[in-house]
């Protein structure tokens, strides 16, 4: 297996948002996105060329190096990549897979599960609303709640659908998201709670 992928960062932590929060998990960040979130908290993760080729091997084998069998690949924006080979190769090794992406590229890989949260920036791909099994909306204006339903009409009635305050807007966002989920119950609250916690 000589695969290789562009690795910004990679390290083992508990998952602090969405469906899974509170789990420990092995994170992999791939480098490379073309999405261009206003708010985005690793925006140097956005060049492609500015993060060392990785194989697909050794990222495994570092992952193994910890006790939890999540790992989750986020970005950046990872379905810029082909993932087929690097979920293929964590399913082998006994992982559950799990994806952090905004849909704007066709779906790749194999994923126990799909964490599809799309932006106003760049339009989801049609492949990706079928296989989302939570849709997390981050929120940082009043308008985001439209934009949120009109995402979750398009995903399996099965997804869980998550509404996120975006961390720079907690404050303020925070209490409309509560009186939102009281008015609308299919909708959870999903929080960072590693930016409270002061984890990565």
């Amino acid at each position: 297996m000589n695969e290789v992928l562009p690795l910004m960062e990679a390290f083992y932590t508990l998952q602090g948002e969405g469906y899974h929060n509170g789990k420990a998990a092995y994170f992999i960040r791939l480098g490379g996105c073309d999405v261009g979130c206003v708010w985005c908290d690793v925006k140097e993760s956005w060049d492609v060329e500015a993060h060392p080729k990785v194989s697909i091997k050794d990222m495994v084998e570092e992952a193994l190096k910890h006790p939890a069998r999540m790992a989750v690949v986020t970005g950046g924006e990872p379905l810029m990549h082909n993932l087929e080979p690097l979920t293929e190769a964590l399913q082998a090794a006994g992982f559950h897979t799990n994806i952090e992406t905004s849909g704007a590229h066709p779906m790749s890989g194999r994923w126990d599960w799909v964490c599809f949260s799309p932006k106003k920036f760049k339009a989801p791909h049609p492949s990706v609303y079928a296989q989302a099994h939570e849709l997390k909306v981050i929120v940082y204006n009043k308008t985001d709640f439209e934009f949120a339903e009109q995402h979750a009409a398009l995903v399996n009635k099965e997804c869980v659908l998550l509404l996120q305050p975006e961390w720079s807007r907690v404050q303020e966002m925070t209490p409309l998201i509560v009186e939102y989920v009281k008015q609308h119950p299919q909708w959870r609250v999903s929080l960072q709670t590693h930016k409270y916690m002061d984890i990565p």
